[in-house]
């Protein structure tokens, strides 16, 4: 099925000099469908048996919508706007029989696109990629970094997912080298190791044990203002979950503010060590398209690097990876009662420049405001 033209992805380098410039966005356009249209008729997911992958409760945790706008998900997005899309490839051993599917996350449906490829192994592969048109409708020029952000975040939630379902080892690729599929995560059945991990396969540490279904459901993005210092332990822990899964070409730090502001990163053991000093948040704020409340928020996670000669497969492979590792840093601050809140849209973020460093090397390319209460909870005793 064609994509639209302005689905198709840009000259990504162009793209994401534009995105980082302060040029801003022009007016609103159409969104188009909160969802992909799939040929043939809507199928539901049905339960599973006893011996099946339950792929109703697996799309369920990652990926369906809560709410009939479509909005709410388990995955966040930029502007609520869900630009992924999500075609299945079902082997043996399935709650669905094997084939070709398109998932609907809106009404939690498929589509039966055609048979399974001859060599499809047993459990699912999710292929995940976008419509552009969805996010390119608010974010205009700013839009092509938020998708591979997006889609990340989709694939690690699919990830989580899979874990809560007893799956030890899902396999999941963010290696940047396809335009479409952007990225693949696929679930073995449960008990069964799947095949070696293709060089470049991130490290998937995720949080400590396997998530419940009703943590996965629960996860939201806070609402800003996210205030109040989170502790050392948990920030620490945040910290270190980052850092295992979007290990490679991304480093890792944490702006932290008062008593004594400054960049923290992890050392060999997982200890935060501070290699800045001076208070960061105000000017993170104003490189995150001027969210001012940044400038309060309790702690900043921040994933950084991509320079500014990164080739289109270093670019999807950085920032599919930042989202995958956010999402987890995310599910891990909701453990330790944090407020969290990924940042996804930044604009003249050379972090390195401003620490000194030559610039055009280290760009700020996703974060997570951290924080121990937000808006909701700003008046209670």
């Amino acid at each position: 099925m064609e994509h639209a033209r302005e689905d198709r992805m840009p000259d990504l380098v162009a793209a994401l000099a534009r995105a980082r410039s302060p040029e801003r966005p022009g007016p609103d356009t159409p969104a188009g469908g909160a969802v992909r249209t799939w040929p043939g008729p809507p199928l539901a997911v049905p339960q599973a048996g006893s011996a099946d992958l339950d792929l109703h409760l697996l799309l369920r945790l990652s990926l369906a919508a809560s709410d009939r706008s479509g909005r709410l998900r388990p995955a966040p997005s930029a502007g609520a706007l869900h630009p992924v899309d999500t075609a299945l490839t079902v082997g043996a051993g399935c709650s669905l029989p094997p084939g070709r599917y398109g998932y609907d996350p809106l009404r939690h449906r498929v589509h039966h696109l055609g048979p399974a490829p001859h060599g499809t192994p047993p459990g699912v592969t999710a292929d995940l990629s976008v419509t552009a048109r969805r996010t390119l409708s608010h974010y205009g020029h700013r839009a092509w970094p938020l998708l591979l952000l997006d889609t990340g975040h989709a694939a690690a939630a699919l990830f989580l997912a899979a874990r809560a379902l007893g799956v030890p080892e899902p396999e999941v690729r963010l290696d940047g080298q396809a335009e479409s599929p952007l990225a693949a995560v696929h679930v073995p059945l449960p008990g069964l190791r799947g095949t070696p991990a293709p060089a470049g396969t991130p490290a998937t540490g995720g949080p400590a044990g396997p998530p419940g279904a009703a943590e996965l459901l629960a996860r939201r993005s806070c609402p800003p203002p996210l205030r109040g210092t989170p502790p050392p332990g948990a920030l620490r822990a945040v910290l270190t979950t980052a850092a295992r899964a979007g290990a490679g070409d991304l480093r890792w730090s944490a702006a932290v503010g008062p008593p004594r502001p400054g960049l923290l990163a992890p050392a060999a053991d997982g200890t935060p060590r501070r290699y800045a000093s001076g208070e960061a948040r105000p000017t993170l704020a104003a490189w995150a398209a001027g969210q001012a409340w940044i400038a309060d928020a309790g702690a900043v996670l921040l994933a950084h690097g991509c320079p500014a000669d990164a080739d289109a497969p270093h670019i999807r492979r950085t920032h599919l990876r930042a989202g995958f590792a956010v999402h987890l840093a995310h599910v891990t601050a909701l453990r330790h009662r944090l407020a969290a809140r990924p940042v996804g849209s930044w604009q003249q973020a050379d972090l390195g420049a401003a620490l000194g460093a030559a610039p055009g090397r280290d760009w700020v390319v996703h974060a997570l405001a951290l924080g121990t209460r937000h808006a909701d909870e700003e008046n209670s005793p």
